[in-house]
């Protein structure tokens, strides 16, 4: 938030980045001379990653393609059709129980079994 404040009352989650922004700069710069600025971004880009997030939302969407990638290239064997996965058997369907689950024995509602 602009004013420092969290959300909760205290020191927003940025405060700390900001602080260590601000200490950079008082170090290395004054009224006459602004150059020793350019040793402070890091610490400027760490701020506004803290702000915008903007390297983890590149990283996550770089991890889901990457993902979708390595799951393409390799399909799973004996992957469930979408029908199996629908009704689980669950509505007097237990051909396609059985085919999910792979076995031979009778499932019904009454027995339990």
């Amino acid at each position: 938030m602009a004013s420092g404040y969290g959300l909760s009352g205290g020191p927003s989650r940025c405060f700390p980045f900001w602080q260590e922004l601000l200490a950079c700069y008082v170090v290395n710069t004054n009224t006459d001379d602004v150059t020793g600025a350019k040793k402070c971004l890091p610490a400027l880009e760490d701020y506004y990653e803290c702000l915008h997030h903007r390297k983890e939302k590149a990283r996550a969407i770089e991890l889901q393609r990457a993902y979708r990638r390595a799951e393409a290239a390799h399909p799973r064997e004996n992957a469930p059709r979408p029908g199996a996965i629908r009704n689980l058997g669950l509505l007097d369907r237990e051909e396609d129980t059985k085919d999910v689950l792979g076995t031979n024995r009778s499932i019904t509602a009454g027995n339990g079994k």
